[in-house]
This record gives structure tokens, sequence and C-alpha cells, in this order.
């Protein structure tokens, strides 16, 4: 979005027409809607922003629910903002901390902010982007003068009076539609700066979940989050906002339900041993936290093979923290014999998983040619060095089998 869509938009018009459109959910729908509105005499650039906002609205939805369909957006923001769930775990720690007002230095459309202010919590806002300052503002307004939006720099930000900071630098090229990834050394404000500041005043720092973890200042506490699945990001903690003796926390989160795993250093991961009757993926959250170890020992399990996240065990245990597959059988890696074996079990539909071995799941997938009405989950991966085929069923979260 540019300055004259967003201009357009925010006109009692657009804001009207915005709001009896509704979200719009496909293409076909996108079509429909822009010739009824340019038949009805609506100005191209009214449509066009209109039109863009009722899509990114409905896109909204995972991540922001039912704020979506009064929230403004842009496609870069949205792509790039925190889910409101994740937020809401951010703001209670920052509320546990004892913090009256906090800095969100490169606040984005306003996704933490809202999460912030949701829970009392009084916000100063900045972004270096004038429009999507101006959107944060609108998102914000709700809150009235408990949240402050600007446009400016996070390094040119007046701190007096501020207890506690957010920040979010941007790792993405400039811009509202096209993202691209940057390195480390290009991040805006500089990680450098980030640190230095977060060394003087408490603060969260949010960073993609790769990043290098050499680059972790020792005394910050490193969280990774996970949301319903995917590995959504890193925040490091510092000052008041770091937890005692924790350095290295995995967030797991699912729905509305939340489960953590925290120590004070990376795990010592448990030894190998001999494919049991269970295997365990765990979270990503726990993976890139070197947490894998703690969460093998609370399920009574070992490593599967070497520097591969897979456990395996014999107790009919799972956890939060994991995904549990019970094994059926070992069956040939090799996809011509694999086929056989498996129109003959009549599997015609199979999760496929794959860690430790050089297969694209959906080539191997096309050379099964599966056929038939029965479901599995396929594990490739490598056992005493060697390619393995492991057949097996998942197993449900909190299931009586799995021990809850």
């Amino acid at each position: 979005m540019d300055s004259t869509e967003l201009t357009a938009l925010l006109t009692p018009e657009g804001l009207r027409l915005l709001d009896e459109i509704g979200p719009i959910l496909s293409t076909d729908d996108v079509a429909r809607t822009v010739s009824r509105l340019r038949k009805d005499g609506h100005a191209p650039d009214l449509v066009s922003a209109v039109v863009g906002q009722a899509r990114l609205r409905a896109k909204a939805q995972p991540k922001f629910g039912a704020f979506a369909d009064r929230m403004l957006f842009t496609r870069a923001g949205l792509e790039q903002a925190t889910r409101l769930g994740v937020a809401a775990q951010h703001a209670g720690r920052v509320r546990r901390a004892g913090i009256g007002t906090i800095a969100d230095l490169g606040c984005g459309i306003g996704g933490d902010a809202l999460g912030f202010a949701g829970l009392g919590i009084r916000v100063r806002a900045i972004d270096a982007d004038d429009v999507t300052a101006a959107i944060a503002a609108y998102n914000l307004a709700p809150f009235g003068d408990a949240v402050t939006v600007a446009h400016g720099r996070a390094e040119d930000a007046d701190l007096d009076g501020v207890d506690a900071v957010w920040l979010d630098p941007a790792r993405r090229t400039a811009g509202h539609s096209e993202t691209s990834r940057v390195r480390p050394e290009d991040y805006s404000p500089a990680l450098d700066w980030a640190f230095e500041l977060a060394a003087r005043i408490p603060t969260g720092i949010k960073l993609g979940p790769g990043l290098d973890r050499g680059l972790i200042p020792a005394d910050a506490e490193a969280q990774w989050v996970s949301a319903d699945g995917s590995t959504v990001k890193l925040v490091l903690w510092s000052g008041a906002l770091a937890r005692d003796g924790v350095r290295r926390a995995a967030l797991v989160l699912r729905g509305e339900a939340a489960w953590e795993l925290t120590a004070p250093a990376d795990a010592e991961d448990e030894a190998v041993r001999e494919l049991g009757a269970f295997v365990h993926e765990p979270d990503g959250a726990v993976i890139r936290a070197r947490l894998i170890g703690d969460v093998a020992r609370l399920l009574d399990a070992g490593m599967l093979a070497p520097q591969i996240a897979y456990l395996t065990s014999d107790a009919a245990l799972t956890s939060p923290f994991v995904a549990s597959f019970r094994v059926r059988e070992v069956l040939p890696a090799d996809p011509k014999p694999l086929a056989k074996a498996l129109r003959d079990r009549g599997i015609g539909r199979l999760e496929i998983k794959k860690r430790g071995v050089d297969i694209d799941p959906a080539r191997f997938r096309t050379a099964l040619k599966l056929r038939g009405d029965e479901s599995a989950t396929l594990i490739l991966t490598r056992v005493d060095g060697k390619r393995r085929a492991i057949l097996a069923d998942r197993v449900a979260a909190g299931s009586a089998e799995a021990g809850g």
C-alpha cells in the first residue's frame, strides 16, 4: 500500500465500503467486488485500497481472529506481525515484571502493542515507515491516550520515563508488499545497537528463529516460540524481563494452550538407543533451544541417531513438546520395494517425515504410487548409519495410550 491508497482508504467513504464488503476470501470474490464497486462509480484508487484491505483482513484471521475485522494491514506488515496469542504471552511477561510503560520500537502494524495495551500497559510505539506508522495508529486508536504512535527511527526514540523496550529490528527489504531475507548484519537497527540498549534497560528483542546462536549475548534469556506447529520467532530478554537462572526456553503454543520448557543452558543429549515402540519428533522450538535431551528424559527416551532430532522409547508417554508415533515396522527405504509393501497393506494416505536423509518427500511420494483406504506415517531417517523407513501411526496428543 502506498500513501495515495492509504489516504483514499482513511476517509468515511473508504472505511464504510470496507466494512460493507467484509473480508474477501477468494480471487473470484476479488474480481466480482472490483467490478461491482467500479460499476457503482467509485474511484480506482479507492477500489484498489478497499479490495486489497478486505483480502488482507481475510488472511489476517488466523493471526488476529475477530480483531482482524476492524484492523488495517500492509502485506509485509501482516506477514511479519506477531500472532495475537503470542503477543499476549509476551505482554503477560512484561506485566508480571511490573512494567508500566513500554516503548515498542519498530511497531509494524501494531500486533505486539495490541497485546501490551490489552493488559493495561502504556505503549509508546514508533515505526520508521510513515505508512506503517499510520496504520498502527489506526489499529491502536481504541486504546486512546494509553498508546501513542509516531513515525521515526528506533535509534532516535525518546526513552525518558520508559520502563522497558520491545524491539523488532527490520529483517527484510523496505516496502509494503515484497519481502526478502537479509543477513543479520543488515538488521535495522543494527543488532550491536540493540544488544547495547538491552544492556541498559529491560528489553525484549524479537528475532527470526534461525538467528546464528553465536550472536546471542551470554546474559540474555533466549526463548524460541512455536505456534500451532510452526517455529515463529526467537525473543531475547534482558534485565527484569529475563528470568533468573533461565538462558534457554522453548514456548509451545497450540490454540489457547501454552507449555514451556526452560533450562540454564543447552541440554545434553541422551545416548542413542535402539528403535523402540515409539518415535518422538521434538517441536521446532525445542530443537532450536537445544533442549532435546531434557525432553528425552521426560519421556524416558533416547536419541534414535546422533545429531538427528528424533527420539525413541518403549514407554507409552508423550508430551506437548513432541509429536509421537507408534512404530508398526521397519520397511525398505528404496521406493520400489517400499511401494509394494505399502500397497500390500492398503495404505493410500501417507504422511511423510524425514530427517538426516537427502530425499525430496514430494518426489518420493510420487514414486510410491499409493493406493488404498488405510493411512499411516512414514519416517525416513538414518539408524545405525543406514537409511531406514519406519512405518508408524501418529499418537493423538493427550491420548490415554500415550499417557496424557
